[in-house]
């Protein structure tokens, strides 16, 4: 185990268990107490299927792009760009447009085609209510933090604030904060429509049902691997492009399916969520899906 988890660890366990939200330090420079300072970033020139195996292979939902000699911040990329981009959201254009439909020119290109260059960030010297009311009024899952020169030096996300909470009691039930109006996708809807679907409703992740049952969640960084596999990225990049994304999106959910119940504490739910690497967890009572709560949900609660 890393120094950085064995701090962060020791900094969960001391937590204690009352009064948790006067626990967010408002104090300058706080945030870095939190974020990983250990940054993987891309240059602007790295590819975008070079990112893309970058970010598969550290398991990355976003990945800050910069200078490779400063690395002063230029930009940003996360898994659901990558997804508009493959998947037919705006970013698909590029493709058409710029590259007659040729997919493996378009992936060939550097990674500054599709980045966000207005890359809302943080200080060094910003608290950790900074991060968090940055991240809630922004809509926004993770930051860069950088230094007076723009140098990247971390990267705070809503799972560190997750971590935090892990096992704690907050005297706040999971049902207060979880989302109640769900979009749902059948077990055969083609990966493409599921793409699609996530872009233009702002979503990262799909709840999946068989015949009304929950069977896993879809999520935008399982289409990422997907699209980025060896066997599936040959048929992508040779012009197979319908038959990609005509795979149904049962054979992506490689997992049994962690949930929980409404009435548990913030705390506890945290704990299941750090311990089985969910970003998600659905809520299930008495057999029925009744919602789900994800990372933001907790970032709400701790505002």
């Amino acid at each position: 185990m890393n120094k950085e988890r064995i701090v962060r660890d020791a900094y969960i366990r001391n937590v204690g268990p009352l009064d948790f939200k006067s626990r967010i330090s408002e104090h300058p420079g706080d945030v870095m107490t939190i974020a990983s300072r250990d940054v993987v970033t891309v240059p602007p020139t790295m590819t975008i299927i070079g990112t893309v195996k970058t970010m598969i292979k550290h398991g990355f939902r976003r990945i800050p792009v910069a200078d490779a000699g400063t690395k002063r911040l230029l930009g940003i990329v996360t898994s659901v760009d990558i997804v508009d981009f493959l998947g037919g959201g705006l970013r698909n254009n590029l493709i058409k447009n710029r590259f007659d439909g040729n997919i493996l020119a378009a992936v060939n290109e550097g990674i500054r085609e599709i980045m966000e260059e207005n890359v809302i960030y943080l200080q060094e010297s910003d608290s950790m209510k900074d991060a968090l009311n940055t991240m809630l009024n922004q809509n926004i899952g993770g930051l860069p933090i950088v230094d007076g020169e723009k140098r990247v030096k971390g990267i705070v996300s809503e799972r560190d604030f997750v971590w935090m909470m892990t096992d704690t009691i907050t005297n706040k039930r999971v049902s207060e904060y979880m989302s109640t109006k769900l979009v749902t996708a059948p077990q055969d809807m083609t990966v493409g429509d599921a793409a699609k679907t996530m872009i233009s409703n702002g979503f990262r992740r799909l709840p999946v049902l068989k015949e009304g049952v929950l069977i896993g969640i879809l999520t935008a960084s399982d289409i990422l691997r997907f699209l980025g596999e060896g066997e599936v990225f040959e048929k992508l990049v040779t012009g197979n492009i319908k038959e990609v994304f005509d795979v149904p999106i049962r054979e992506l959910i490689k997992r049994e399916v962690v949930w929980s119940k409404s009435g548990i504490d913030l705390g506890e739910a945290a704990g299941i969520m750090v311990r089985e690497n969910v970003g998600s967890l659905p809520i299930i009572d008495d057999g029925v899906l009744e919602g789900i709560i994800t990372e933001r949900d907790f970032i709400r609660a701790l505002i």
